[in-house]
C-alpha cells in the first residue's frame, strides 16, 4: 500500500507528510503502520527539501523531484508504487505573485492538474475492481474560488458560487472543475476540499504571518496592503492536514468539503497580535513595541475584502473541527520562526529578497 501527495516539500505538503507519518506511527493496524508515502514535488522557490530532511532514514518516505506536468514521470511512479490514494497540493499558490506572472499559474494550476489527472484516469482505468472502489484522488483548493464576502454575508458553503477575482483563484478554480468533471465523466473517485487562510511552521516568507514575523525581528518594516482591514478565516496548518486526513478516510466520493478555523480577522488585528506576542517573547533592545514598525503601502490589485468559511458540513458528516484556537496556533508559529533563524536565513534567497522589495518597495 502507498499513497502519492504532489507538492510534499512546500508548506502544507510538508506539514500533511510529517504529520501522517506521525499519525501512522501510532496506529494500530500494522498494514497502516508500514505504508509508503511518496513525495512528488518540483522544488520550485516555495518547495523545499530542507523541509522533509528529517525523513531521509524514514523507510516509508520516499521523495522523487518531478512535475504534476510530467506525464511520464507520474505514470512511472504510478505503475512502480501501485498508490490507494493521490493527495494533490502542487500548486502556486501566491495572489501577489500570480498578477505579476499568470502563465506560472495556468502551467502549474491548469494545465498540471490536467495531466495528472489524465495520468491517474489511466492508472485507474486498468485497477482491479476491488482497488479502484477504494482508490481516492483528493484535490485541495482555495476559498479564494468562491470570490469575495461584503461584511454582512454569509460564510462561503460548499454550493456557494465561484468567483474568482484574481489570476491565482481563477487558476485554482478551473483545476477545481477539471477535478469534478473527471468525476462525472469518467468515474475518477475524487474528493474536494477548500481551505481557508493556512498559517504555521515551514511556511515561505512571502505570506503575511511569516512575513511579519521575520521582518519584525529584523527591523524592518511591517507591510500591510490599503487600510489593513481585509478579512480571513485562518487555519493552523495541522488542523487542515488533519481534516484532509479525515476527507480521504471517510468523505464520500465526489463531495466538496470546507474546511476553515472558524476564526475571522482583519490582516491588521493579525499583525497586531504578532507584534504583541513579540513584544512579550523577544523584546526589541529600545523597548518600544515591534507595532511602531507597521507600514501601510498601496493595495494590491482587486483585492478581495473578505473571506469566510463555514465548516459545519465536514463537521456534521465527518466529525472534524481544529484542534488549536487562534491564540494556540499563532503562540506556535511565532515561537517556531524565532527557534529557527537558519531555516529562515536559508530560505531567504536573493531572489526572494527581490521580490520583497518589488513588491513592497524597500
Amino acid at each position: 500500500m502507498s499513497i502519492i501527495v504532489t507538492g510534499g516539500a512546500g508548506f502544507i505538503g510538508t506539514t500533511f507528510v510529517r504529520d501522517w507519518l506521525a499519525s501512522t506511527d501510532q496506529a494500530l493496524d500494522p498494514v497502516a503502520r508500514s505504508e509508503t508515502l511518496i513525495t512528488l514535488d518540483r522544488l520550485t522557490y516555495a518547495g523545499n527539501r530542507e523541509n522533509l530532511d528529517d525523513l531521509n532514514n524514514d523507510p516509508r518516505h520516499i521523495f522523487v523531484r518531478g512535475d504534476i506536468g510530467d506525464t511520464n514521470a507520474v505514470e512511472f511512479l504510478l505503475s512502480t508504487h501501485r498508490p490507494r490514494a493521490i493527495i494533490h497540493f502542487a500548486a502556486e499558490s501566491h495572489v501577489d505573485r500570480s498578477i505579476h506572472g499568470p502563465a506560472d499559474f495556468i502551467e502549474t494550476n491548469v494545465t498540471g492538474t490536467f495531466r495528472l489527472l489524465e495520468a491517474v484516469r489511466s492508472y485507474f482505468s486498468a485497477l482491479p475492481i476491488q482497488a479502484q472502489q477504494s482508490f481516492r484522488f483528493v484535490h485541495v483548493s482555495t476559498d479564494e474560488v468562491y470570490g469575495t464576502l461584503r461584511v454582512d454575508d454569509p460564510a462561503f458553503t460548499e454550493t456557494t458560487p465561484y468567483a474568482p477575482n484574481s489570476p491565482y483563484s481563477a487558476s485554482k478554480a478551473a483545476s477545481d472543475h477539471l477535478v469534478r468533471a473527471w468525476h462525472h465523466t469518467y468515474g475518477l473517485p475524487v474528493l474536494t476540499t477548500n481551505c481557508s487562510n493556512n498559517y504555521g511552521p515551514y511556511q515561505f516568507p512571502e505570506k503575511l504571518i511569516p512575513l511579519v514575523i521575520i521582518n519584525a525581528i529584523a527591523g524592518k518594516k511591517l507591510p500591510i496592503y490599503g487600510d489593513g482591514l481585509q478579512v480571513r478565516d485562518w487555519l493552523y496548518v495541522s488542523d487542515h492536514c488533519s481534516a484532509i486526513r479525515r476527507v480521504l478516510a471517510a468523505g464520500r466520493v465526489g463531495e466538496v468539503y470546507n474546511i476553515g478555523g472558524w476564526n475571522e480577522q482583519t490582516n491588521l488585528a493579525i499583525v497586531n497580535i504578532i507584534c504583541r506576542l513579540l513584544d512579550g517573547l523577544l523584546p526589541r533592545a529600545d523597548g518600544a513595541s515591534y507595532a511602531t514598525q507597521i507600514n501601510f503601502v498601496t493595495d494590491r490589485p482587486g483585492h478581495d475584502r473578505r473571506y469566510a468559511i463555514d465548516a459545519r458540513k465536514i463537521e456534521h458528516e465527518l466529525g472534524w473541527r481544529p484542534a488549536e484556537t487562534f491564540a494556540t496556533g499563532i503562540q506556535k508559529t511565532v515561537e517556531w520562526y524565532l527557534a529557527n533563524p537558519e531555516w529562515i536565513a536559508r530560505v531567504q534567497s536573493g531572489a526572494y529578497r527581490d521580490w520583497i522589495a518589488t513588491q513592497y518597495g524597500d
